[in-house]
């Protein structure tokens, strides 16, 4: 692993132990050459997915890509960091999972919507927006009363 403060290619593994949701492994290291201090995160990657966007645009799935689209819509948000890692995990594992080798940008949005309506509305509202492409304040309005809807039915 290469030192992220002087890039010297030898560092060495001082502490080693798996995260609270044992999904990754993380790692104390210590350059041998500066004797800078980092931490890295281990996590198993089952497979090469690619991702197929529209206009048959095609690249490699990013888990950090997903981790920071996801993160942007918990913004200013009472979402615990935790519980981000562990939709992103849940949606990694169910992209790497599925048995293909590719999957359309389109299923892996839908992914991302049912963890987001589960963990926090607003959140929710504002993925959709930019998902769906909503163009109008109306369009807020429409998609916020039916997130109201399904909640009062999921209450009683």
């Amino acid at each position: 692993m290469r030192c992220p403060f002087c890039a010297f290619d030898d560092t060495q593994v001082k502490d080693s132990r798996p995260t609270e949701d044992s999904t990754s492994i993380r790692r104390r290291r210590q350059c041998s050459s500066c004797g800078a201090r980092f931490t890295t995160f281990e996590r198993v990657q089952l497979r090469e997915v690619t991702v197929v966007k529209s206009g048959d645009r095609r690249e490699a799935f990013e888990r950090a890509k997903l981790e920071q689209s996801i993160s942007l819509a918990c913004r200013k948000r009472d979402v615990a960091p935790e519980r981000i890692d562990q939709l992103v995990s849940g949606i990694q594992r169910q992209v790497e999972t599925a048995g293909e080798a590719e999957i359309a940008s389109q299923r892996i949005g839908e992914m991302v919507m049912d963890g987001l309506r589960q963990l926090d509305s607003v959140a929710y509202i504002r993925f959709a927006s930019v998902y769906r492409d909503f163009s109008e304040a109306r369009d807020f309005e429409e998609f916020a009363s039916t997130v109201q809807e399904a909640a009062a039915n999921e209450r009683g």
